[in-house]
């Protein structure tokens, strides 16, 4: 089954949602990772083969990633693809303004949680025969180019991108491939108030155009289809005229 098998995590809306999707499509059997159980069952209901496979998983705990880990070995015997795609931005603030607590929350989240995940897919392809695998991390423009307000996250991103690389050169040994996928304005939840407008580098509110999370899941799915010997390194993936390039 080498080439087939994925986990999604962040999997029960918006990017993960549309990656799990469109592996699916693709022929891959997936293992789909989020908080909420109704969440994940409902875009597995979205699936008419079948190749989808809801498991409740919290990234942030140790215990719960092992799990969702364990429990696609057993199902499908290994783990060729693991998109890291949990996320959270956190509170607006500026960096004078936040509390140790909303720190540590974004951290978890989106530095830990993917260490643990990476840790785990990891250690699966490094010991599974045929060996190997590939890893592919959603990073953000945030991991070049800061928003205002934005230090939790854009630090963890920056943190992300050496993650990435790190996982990359102690994976070529094993046949363990890794990239990232950086993202900006994708239509979700998380980017709804972009819509309507939201903090430029020089003070003022201006909305900013979106893009449909399936644009990002058609570039995931691109990365996820090459073979082993080939990897896309780095993937910036951006609502075409928000404003990134001069940003700031």
């Amino acid at each position: 089954m080498r080439g087939t098998v994925a986990i999604v995590t962040g999997g029960g809306s918006g990017i993960g949602a549309a990656t799990a999707l469109g592996l699916a499509a693709a022929g891959w059997h997936v293992v789909l990772a989020g908080r909420r159980r109704e969440a994940l069952q409902a875009v597995v209901e979205q699936d008419d083969d079948g190749r989808l496979h809801p498991v409740p998983t919290d990234v942030t705990d140790e215990t719960s990633v092992r799990a969702l880990f364990d429990t696609a070995v057993d199902t499908y015997g290994r783990i060729d693809l693991l998109f890291n795609n949990a996320g959270s931005f956190g509170t607006a603030r500026e960096v004078g303004d936040i509390p140790l607590e909303e720190w540590q929350a974004v951290v978890a989240v989106n530095l830990t949680g993917v260490f643990l995940c990476t840790r785990e897919a990891f250690r699966v392809m490094r010991s599974q025969q045929p060996q190997g695998g590939r890893i592919i991390n959603n990073g953000s423009v945030s991991a070049q180019v800061p928003r205002p307000l934005s230090a939790a996250y854009t630090a963890t991103k920056h943190a992300v991108s050496g993650l990435t690389k790190s996982t990359s050169l102690d994976g070529r040994p094993y046949g363990i491939a890794c990239g990232q996928v950086d993202v900006g304005n994708a239509a979700t939840d998380m980017t709804e108030a972009m819509a309507e407008g939201v903090r430029q580098a020089d003070g003022s509110i201006r909305p900013e155009p979106r893009m449909a999370v399936e644009d990002v899941a058609r570039a995931v799915v691109y990365m996820s289809s090459l073979p082993l010997e080939a990897n896309v390194a780095n993937m910036t993936v951006l609502a075409t005229a928000m404003p990134y390039i001069g940003r700031g």
